[in-house]
């Protein structure tokens, strides 16, 4: 964590030149046989312009999902060299099945498997805890169990990580993934654990903008003179699936289904009624604490 703090402590013209001997680090281990990750949003944005200073020729891949935000879906047609994937499934196939990204990832997972847990003993790690009370449901989350409505984290490796490794297994590539280490604990564990370029994961990947901050984001693109999704410039801070549930009921974010309901209605519609997260988050506004928003 020290380590980390000083990376991100460091000044912008330093984080660059440590970026891009990761990026070249990376390049050249694997044969030059790698791919940006590119979801169209200001990070991987940022990721491919540093990528592409040093190897303009590395391809882009961008995973269609169906639920991109259309501004997104428009900023990645204006870039050269980018290859469309799609999931095998839908977004109302996943919810239907496994449930709806809903809270955190952690949270989400944690819901899901207690309630399909086989053993007593998964059951009670995911409602108390471990010796350290760690690795359970949240006690503010805990009354969304007993809902009739399916809750999981299932949603992004269906319908991202899976085809990108159809994708990797395909043609033998591997990628640079643009997020930020300060965006999650997870995040964090996962830089602590294997630094930027994870060569030993049984995934190999390279994050070379692990130790950035938002802030120098936002520098590099105004200092470049970057071009980037317009759908920032409408009040999101971070992109991802229109409908997704992750981050709601978060205290210190607006409430994102309110900022879709001004943005995208039909969207908005679609998740609240066809999907039921309406009747949801008013039981969350209810019963768990989370700050209510106009649903009229």
């Amino acid at each position: 964590m020290n380590e980390l703090k000083k990376l991100q402590a460091l000044d912008l013209e330093t984080k660059i030149l440590k970026s891009k001997q990761r990026i070249r680090e990376w390049y050249y281990h694997f044969g030059r046989s790698v791919y940006i990750s590119f979801s169209g949003g200001k990070d991987s944005t940022v990721l491919l312009h540093l990528v592409r200073s040093e190897f303009p020729d590395v391809p882009a891949v961008f995973v269609d999902t169906g639920l991109e935000f259309p501004e997104i879906r428009e900023f990645v047609k204006t870039i050269e060299n980018v290859i469309w994937i799609k999931p095998k499934m839908n977004f109302t196939q996943v919810v239907e099945k496994y449930g709806y990204p809903l809270i955190s990832k952690d949270q989400a997972r944690f819901i899901y498997q207690y309630r399909t847990a086989k053993s007593e003993k998964t059951k009670n790690l995911r409602w108390n805890g471990d010796e350290k009370g760690r690795f359970k449901i949240s006690e503010k989350w805990k009354p969304l169990v007993d809902l009739d409505f399916k809750i999981s984290d299932k949603c992004c490796d269906i319908m991202k990580k899976t085809p990108s490794k159809k994708y990797e297994k395909e043609t033998g590539r591997v990628p640079f993934i643009g997020t930020l280490a300060e965006e999650s604990n997870a995040r964090t564990c996962n830089w602590n654990k294997y630094g930027c370029n994870a060569f030993d994961n049984d995934r190999p990947t390279s994050k070379p903008l692990s130790f950035w901050c938002e802030k120098d984001i936002w520098e590099y693109i105004k200092i470049n003179n970057l071009a980037y999704s317009e759908i920032y410039d409408k009040g999101y801070k971070q992109t991802g699936c229109m409908a997704c549930g992750f981050g709601i009921g978060h205290p210190k974010s607006r409430n994102k289904m309110s900022l879709l309901k001004e943005t995208h209605p039909k969207v908005y519609r679609y998740a609240m009624e066809y999907l039921g997260l309406g009747d949801v988050i008013t039981f969350m506004e209810n019963n768990c604490g989370v700050k209510k928003h106009n649903k009229e």
